[in-house]
């Protein structure tokens, strides 16, 4: 398919997960895709792999971001596409939670997203399209999630302000909040592999559809927002969990 050819796209954390099968779809779907990450091999390992362009970059650092847009703009000009994916989750109870805890979840899941609208905006066509990833842990209050839950919150209320502050240049902002997906963000959390296999036991009996999400259902939806087919959608914000958060109770 070729709906988004002569299309620029930027994946910031294309090298794993949701990001890395993004970046494929929206390579099938005709796109020129760049894809960022932190860590060297891992990037360099899916930009083979997708046979696309890699930039390592650490969105915690803003520095690396103006350095990841500037580089981006003199190799291939200006984006078309922007999906803001980068992001962690570090789950522990309020009353257990650390400054350098809450500042590792915010520093790359909303200042890292919003420096990354922030040092692209001067290198976007008009007419540009910026996801950014979320999630439905913005409004369910999920035990351990107090931190993660509200970088994700700021960065839905931040999607609403930049849509109408970029409308005038017809860039559009959407958020795509998925629910349980299965993605190796899980395996970063610290927990044991017992634990994460009861975890995501009781997840999916809560889930009205009865399965985890997978990461070709975050980058179809992606895709399709990046697309003039989502041309009239601007600061909406997509649930894709299975009903779980129109029925949390369920199971």
């Amino acid at each position: 398919m070729t709906k988004l050819a002569g299309k620029i796209a930027v994946v910031i954390g294309g090298n794993s997960g949701i990001g890395f099968e993004t970046a494929k779809e929206l390579k099938d779907n005709g796109a020129t895709v760049v894809i960022s990450g932190r860590n060297k091999e891992r990037v360099k390992q899916a930009s083979n792999e997708l046979g696309v362009l890699g930039i390592v970059a650490d969105v915690s650092k803003v520095t690396d971001i103006e350095n990841l847009a500037s580089e981006v703009h003199k190799k291939l000009g200006k984006v078309d596409i922007l999906f803001v994916n980068a992001g962690i989750f570090q789950p522990a109870p309020i009353g257990n939670i650390t400054e350098e805890m809450f500042d590792y979840q915010m520093d790359i899941n909303f200042k890292g997203a919003f420096f990354t609208t922030e040092k692209f905006l001067p290198f976007l066509n008009d007419g540009a399209s910026i996801i950014n990833l979320s999630s439905i842990n913005a409004y369910t209050g999920m035990p351990n999630t107090a931190v993660y839950a509200a970088s994700k919150a700021a960065l839905n209320s931040y999607t609403k302000t930049a849509a109408t502050e970029l409308a005038p240049r017809k860039i559009r902002v959407n958020s795509v909040n998925p629910g349980p997906v299965s993605t190796p963000i899980f395996g970063k959390t610290g927990m044991e592999e017992n634990q994460l296999t009861n975890f995501a036991a009781a997840m999916q009996e809560r889930i009205p559809l009865k399965r985890f999400g997978t990461t070709q259902d975050i980058a179809k939806l992606v895709t399709f927002l990046a697309s003039d087919d989502a041309s009239f959608i601007t600061g909406s914000e997509y649930n894709i969990d299975g009903g779980i958060i129109i029925n949390p109770l369920l199971g």
